[in-house]
């Protein structure tokens, strides 16, 4: 009996975090354009049910160097009691595209507005406080 109950609560606890990660699988973006049109910035960030991401950053600045600018991301993600953690592996996750270390990066749905998807600490310094809304 000691084992069933053991089981039951195992499980339960199991099909609780999976439902709770599921709520936030989706695609999340911002998008700030310049009112001339000089300057682009657009974020984009992928959570896959598998618990896997993806990241994409882009910069267009019509007089920069470079004019136009990618940065990509990706790993693994987990939900901890409403909180997102991402996690990178160097072998893994990382290689002449993917870039970005997102280890100790944490976000959270705003809690006003459950659509919008904030990253409140992160080692990528201009990562912090950006806010994507889910589509």
């Amino acid at each position: 009996m000691k084992l069933i109950v053991i089981l039951l609560f195992f499980f339960s606890n199991s099909f609780h975090v999976y439902v709770q990660s599921e709520n936030y699988v989706g695609n999340y973006t911002k998008t700030m354009d310049s009112t001339n049109g000089d300057h682009t910035i657009r974020y984009t960030l992928e959570l896959h049910n598998d618990g896997t991401f993806e990241f994409h950053s882009y910069n267009k600045l019509i007089n920069g160097i470079p004019q136009e600018r990618n940065t990509f991301g990706r790993g693994t993600w987990t939900v901890i009691k409403n909180i997102v953690h991402f996690h990178t592996e160097t072998e893994k996750d990382f290689d002449e595209k993917y870039t970005l270390d997102f280890n100790n990066s944490t976000a959270r749905f705003d809690h006003k507005d459950k659509t919008i998807f904030r990253f409140y600490k992160s080692k990528i310094s201009w990562m912090e406080l950006i806010a994507l809304k889910k589509e």
